[in-house]
């Protein structure tokens, strides 16, 4: 089915979900989702509303202008629309870490993410095979302390080449710079476990089991320049006990990560997440 997507951010006040429902019915819209919520402390309303198009008077293009000349306007809406064709192109960044990767590829495939996948990049070469084996082209761009900057701007020349809507780091263990994520803002969405920042470091699962941590969990959110600081779109957690050894805290961790961040790409590409300032609205 072809629908239109609609988020809304404006003053809270009475009167704006008949005012979107009576627009979308003047034009024959049949609404198929429609929810809302009060941020009571700031004042702010927010609404994500989808409708099917085929049957819709307006075109694709008439939609903006008319929705700020009739509803927009007098409610001082901030607003974006979305359709779900063509499907987003997403870009995968990986490292060595292999159990991501294979995840999104495999649901990929499967069917569960409505998404094309142009590209796979990577500053390794260790997952070439499994990537070309799914048909996708696979990039390998060494990164370096002294290249960083120059490897990013191939990096983003590719994603332009390739019309990438936004971009997903599959355990990709670099840090991005800022003027990369400029050329994204909330479109780069990263995976950690949840210990950060009371484990830092290369081994996390080693130091939670020397702690003797009873969950383990891991965290999906937008990148900013902020490092792991930027809004959250998913969290998972696992409980565990004191028997599990270091290998068995790394494969549930692992486990969580890849779950937690199929979440994150679908609410994403669903249109569902509404970030604002460092915090999301999410249409579950």
């Amino acid at each position: 089915m072809n629908k239109a997507i609609l988020l809304i951010q404006c003053p809270d006040q009475k009167g704006i979900v008949s005012e979107v429902s009576r627009f979308l019915y003047s034009y024959n819209g049949n609404i198929l989702e429609v929810d809302q919520h009060v941020d009571e402390e700031m004042g702010l309303f927010f609404m994500r509303a989808a409708w099917e198009l085929d049957s819709f008077l307006l075109k694709k293009e008439e939609i903006i202008a008319k929705f700020k000349d009739e509803v927009g306007q007098k409610f001082g809406m901030e607003f974006k629309l979305y359709f779900n064709f063509p499907k987003p192109r997403m870009a995968i960044f990986v490292s060595k870490l292999s159990h991501c990767l294979f995840d999104i590829l495999g649901r990929h495939h499967a069917g569960q993410l409505e998404v094309d996948i142009p590209l796979v990049i990577s500053n390794h070469s260790d997952l070439k095979s499994i990537v070309e084996a799914f048909g996708i082209p696979f990039f390998h761009i060494p990164v370096n302390s002294s290249n960083k900057a120059s490897a990013e701007s191939e990096q983003l020349k590719l994603l332009k080449e390739h019309q990438v809507d936004f971009v997903v780091l599959a355990r990709y263990m670099q840090i991005i710079l800022g003027d990369f994520i400029k050329n994204f803002p909330n479109r780069i969405i990263n995976i950690h476990h949840s210990f950060l920042p009371a484990f830092v470091g290369a081994r996390p699962y080693h130091a939670a089991y020397e702690r003797g941590v009873k969950i383990i969990g891991a965290t999906a959110h937008y990148v900013t320049e902020e490092l792991d600081a930027g809004p959250i779109i998913e969290q998972e957690v696992a409980r565990v006990r004191h028997h599990n050894t270091i290998p068995e805290l790394v494969q549930i961790g692992q486990d969580v990560e890849k779950v937690t961040l199929s979440k994150a790409i679908k609410y994403h590409v669903d249109r569902k997440v509404m970030a604002f300032r460092n915090k999301t609205i999410i249409f579950y």
